[in-house]
């Protein structure tokens, strides 16, 4: 039996989103509704219809 409580569920702040693929809580994109995290999106970003600029 532990001596201290779980953390709080959290409501608001970074720790709240987390990446749809691998679960990731760490640079999470939340631009048009992706919610996944930078590495996961450089992976599908181009079957996803996004295209590089430069």
């Amino acid at each position: 039996m532990g001596k201290y409580k779980s953390p709080a569920e959290r409501k608001y702040g970074r720790g709240v989103q987390v990446c749809r693929r691998c679960g990731s809580r760490d640079s999470v994109i939340q631009k048009y509704g992706l919610y996944l995290c930078r590495q996961c999106f450089r992976e599908v970003a181009y079957e996803m219809g996004f295209k590089k600029t430069r």
